[in-house]
């Protein structure tokens, strides 16, 4: 009888070994975790359309299962009843879709992958699930309803967006050091975050995705919170988003201009206020592909890119790291209309390195690769300023410089057309020559000098002789205005003695 009673009374929970560890992380938990864990939701909630968001559309139940799945982003809590779900082999057709729907719910809670100990069977639940998802997207045979979008945009959102904890790197890439020598920075998580891009990698190319109901979530803000993430360090997951990328361009062609626009103000930013930028080199790389399917004649648009941001970013120090890219970039728009060699190579003059002999060599190899393509009238409106650069870059006291501005003549192309242009090139580059076979300390630039100023003998000896007679006559006016510096310091002299007493002084 007083058992019966005793059991109707309300008895205090007592807390299990796996509340108290979890009462632990709770109170280990700090503000700023809590503060992220606020950011990042409301960041993804930004991320999807308010009209078809996935916190404004559900029923109790799933309200529910959220709470309890996704209460802490951070992992800091992780649900008690965190448990693998059924493998799609077990059960019926019917029930797959909701299935896959479940299975994405799982797979929205994150895990503090910093701490390889931490969560281990949860984790691996998360991986085999993150997989199973991967298989069944990429062998799916119809097509996916708004609400699997909905569910898959939000998981992908929670999971790779995220703020970057700037590392603290050294200046080194601003002292003109190869960057590409250090070890990058590895993501602890990426062996997580691999399968997430490969989910969405394969749940943006498949077939069964409809690009007209899958724009309302792969929105603006989406692509926006993308792009953010190509300032990753680590190089895997910039390969990941360069691919990603590529094909949200290719597939949803309403959200074109705007990508090229969100990319341009990345650009603008670096060239002009940071200079600093992980992913610089993978977004040309996107570029590129894109410029080579311009239709022609091309737009004033594309040709204001070419002016505005594909040429300033030949400025910052850091050009190394992406020069390939951007050279290829800049060689396609000369090879679909020829008339821009001349704004280009007015670019590269423009923006020409006067004491970064590394990035010199850059340029001339850029410079090549642009004349190549580049058809006579156009080389003739820009030859003189062009030449006076090439000039200063045979006398340069670093032989790489020297080395190569002397292989241009190596190309037939460019050798042809100097060669139509002799009247107006030779006297600009003839005394740099001279200058070179005379005094220049590397005995390879001395030789290709040589070479160099043979081909002009034996083109045209009489228009050479002539170049010869005139750079005899400056050499001469310089020693003589050397020989005038004495006097011309006597009357400076003269003027300072004189400067007190305010007299009038007759300069010769």
């Amino acid at each position: 009888m007083i058992k019966q009673i005793l059991g109707k009374i309300p008895r205090k929970h007592s807390k299990s070994t796996g509340d108290s560890s979890h009462s632990a992380g709770s109170v280990t938990t700090s503000k700023r975790s809590e503060g992220g864990s606020k950011r990042l939701n409301s960041s993804v909630d930004e991320a999807i359309s308010a009209p078809y968001s996935v916190l404004n559309i559900r029923n109790n139940a799933e309200d529910k299962f959220l709470r309890d799945k996704n209460s802490r982003l951070n992992g800091n809590h992780i649900p008690a009843s965190y448990e693998a779900l059924p493998s799609f082999r077990d059960v019926p057709n019917s029930e797959k879709q909701q299935l896959f729907i479940r299975k994405v719910k799982l797979c929205c809670v994150a895990f503090d992958f910093t701490d390889p100990t931490k969560n281990v069977k949860e984790k691996e639940i998360k991986r085999q699930t993150l997989l199973e998802l991967v298989e069944y997207v990429t062998s799916a045979s119809g097509k996916f309803t708004e609400t699997v979008m909905q569910e898959v945009v939000k998981m992908v959102s929670l999971n790779i967006f995220r703020e970057f904890t700037p590392q603290p790197r050294e200046d080194k890439l601003l002292d003109g050091l190869d960057l590409e020598e250090e070890e990058p920075s590895m993501d602890p998580a990426w062996p997580h975050l691999q399968v997430v891009y490969e989910f969405l990698l394969r749940f943006i190319t498949s077939p069964e995705t409809d690009a007209k109901i899958a724009k309302r979530y792969i929105d603006h803000s989406f692509v926006l919170k993308l792009l953010d993430l190509f300032d990753s360090e680590d190089p895997r997951e910039r390969e990941y988003l360069k691919t990603i990328l590529h094909r949200i361009y290719g597939k949803f062609m309403v959200h074109r201009p705007f990508i090229r626009k969100a990319i341009n103000n990345i650009f603008y930013r670096f060239v002009f206020e940071t200079e600093r930028h992980n992913g610089i080199a993978e977004f040309l790389e996107v570029l590129g592909s894109i410029i080579n399917g311009f239709a022609l004649p091309l737009k004033e648009e594309h040709k204001l890119f070419l002016v505005r941001t594909l040429i300033p970013l030949h400025k910052p120090k850091c050009l190394a790291m992406y020069h390939q890219q951007l050279s290829y970039c800049i060689t396609q728009f000369v090879e679909k209309d020829c008339k821009l060699a001349d704004i280009v190579i007015r670019g590269l003059i423009k923006y020409w390195p006067v004491t970064n002999s590394s990035k010199e060599v850059l340029f001339l190899n850029e410079l090549e690769e642009v004349l190549e393509a580049t058809q006579a009238p156009e080389f003739q409106r820009c030859m003189v300023p062009l030449f006076q650069q090439i000039s200063r870059c045979l006398n340069s006291l670093h032989f790489q410089v020297a080395e190569r501005a002397l292989f241009l003549w190596n190309n037939d192309h460019i050798e042809n057309l100097i060669k139509q242009n002799r009247k107006v090139i030779l006297p600009i580059i003839f005394p740099a020559l001279e200058r070179n076979a005379r005094h220049h300390w590397n005995q390879a630039v001395h030789s290709l000098t040589l070479n160099v100023r043979k081909i002009f003998y034996d083109l045209d000896l009489i228009y050479l002789r002539r170049a010869r007679s005139s750079f005899r006559k400056m050499s001469l006016r310089r020693r003589r205005s050397k020989r005038n510096v004495k006097p011309h310091g006597n009357v400076w002299k003269n003027l300072l003695q004189n400067a007190a007493s305010n007299e009038a002084i007759l300069v010769p």
